[in-house]
């Protein structure tokens, strides 16, 4: 992963320096525009003594830029550097900070020298004198010269103070993040791309994807188990695709060490709902098979043979594997007495001292997608009670018949009461009914 970031900081770092190249501060020092538009800033004695030559030099270095070959350039260039190194003790005013960082920048670009660059950068932002249109700019590639250069402390220092910029570069929260990853502190990373959100949500802007699935797999990979699971949620909430879904509810499910079947069950209704069991077949097989486990096909055989054809016909499931043609043969011959005892399910329900019958019979009937019926009777069941080891099960699969309903403002009223190991799970169905009720 972080691999990946170094042809992503060079050409970042490129297209920054070519927006500074409009930023000509080294005009002559002692112009009357610029006096004009900061009669407070001059220069010292000492530098205006020592800056006209070596401002005139600079120039004539400039002037064979793109006119004599690179290798000749680059050895004009490289005579600069000394000569800068003897002006440094005359720098003494803030303007002169500046225009001495600009000299120092620009000179360290055309050598390649990222150190001389650096210095250069940052004695433009200590100089105070920057137009402030230009700071995040400098403070960028300043902090991607760092980055680079895996000088993370002075990557964290420059960058951390542009994440409540709702107009930062898309690249340089991440950047940052992975600068905190790096130093060993993965959460402060993620605070930040929380911090670069935040700020493009308020000022009405969409936060990029990657932003997303970089604190994602810095969660994942710093074993983070409760961030992972956060960021999940977090990526899927603001980008619902399908392999979006599949990768939340993943985590959801690995992150937990209390999941049992009911618990898979719920997710792969989600998983199935949204539009993840329609990927290509190498990635959802094994939640295909993890789907048809949790049904029990002896008690859902409605559900399991739906399940099993389905996984065939989008070739995720073969249909002459021994475990698929087991849950068919299972679940098939069940059928049709299972249909017919749907009838009488509410009269059961309504029977029983116990709210158990009524949570059993409303699962069955949400196993069918009888979604009303099924709310009706777990709320009855909820009533009734005589379920407290099963209210946070109940709970989950009453929300998700009020989601299948239409009824999102209720579900997501519903869902908010589950908790312990079952939290994760409505969370990630009440993000769903939000994207529902939004027409998505």
């Amino acid at each position: 992963m972080r691999g990946s970031f170094a042809s992503f900081g060079r050409s970042t770092v490129a297209a920054a320096a070519l927006a500074m190249g409009a930023l000509v501060i080294a005009a002559p020092v002692m112009a009357k525009d610029k006096e004009k538009e900061a009669p407070k800033a001059t220069n010292s004695a000492e530098f205006s003594k020592v800056a006209g030559p070596f401002q005139k030099t600079f120039g004539e270095v400039l002037a064979k830029k793109g006119k004599v070959s690179d290798a000749d350039f680059k050895v004009a260039v490289a005579a600069l550097v000394p000569e800068l190194a003897k002006l440094e003790p005359n720098v003494k005013s803030p303007l002169d900070r500046l225009i001495f960082g600009d000299w120092q920048r620009q000179t360290g670009g055309w050598s390649g020298d990222n150190a001389l660059q650096a210095k250069g950068l940052q004695n433009m932002l200590d100089s105070g004198q920057l137009q402030p249109a230009m700071v995040p700019t400098v403070s960028a590639i300043l902090g991607q010269i760092a980055y680079v250069s895996k000088d993370y402390p002075t990557a964290i220092k420059v960058l951390a103070p542009m994440m409540s910029l709702a107009t930062v570069d898309d690249t340089v929260p991440q950047m940052l993040a992975e600068a905190y990853t790096s130093s060993g502190q993965p959460t402060q990373g993620l605070t930040a791309l929380k911090t670069a959100i935040a700020a493009r949500n308020a000022a009405g802007k969409v936060a990029p994807e990657e932003w997303y699935t970089r604190g994602n797999r810095i969660a994942y990979t710093s074993k983070l188990n409760v961030e992972s699971t956060e960021w999940a949620l977090l990526l899927v909430a603001a980008y619902p695709s399908p392999i979006n879904w599949l990768g939340a509810t993943q985590l959801v499910r690995n992150g937990s060490t209390n999941f049992g079947q009911p618990e898979e069950l719920d997710v792969s209704r989600l998983m199935d709902q949204t539009g993840a069991l329609k990927l290509e077949a190498k990635y959802v097989e094994r939640e295909y098979v993890a789907y048809l486990q949790a049904i029990d096909a002896r008690r859902f055989p409605g559900e399991a043979v739906r399940i099993a054809e389905q996984g065939i016909a989008t070739g995720a499931l073969k249909a002459d594997d021994t475990f698929v043609k087991d849950s068919l043969a299972q679940a098939r011959p069940r059928l049709a007495a299972d249909k017919a005892s749907l009838a009488g399910l509410s009269k059961e329900a309504a029977a029983a001292p116990s709210g158990k019958v009524a949570a059993n019979a409303a699962d069955t009937l949400l196993s069918y997608g009888d979604a009303a019926k099924a709310a009706e009777i777990y709320t009855l069941a909820l009533s009734k009670g005589g379920i407290d080891a099963e209210k946070d099960r109940v709970l989950t699969r009453l929300g998700i018949a009020q989601v299948e309903e239409g009824k999102y403002a209720d579900a997501k009223a519903t869902l908010a009461k589950v908790a312990g190991p079952r939290a994760a799970i409505a969370h990630l169905w009440a993000i769903y009914a939000d994207q529902k009720a939004a027409g998505k």
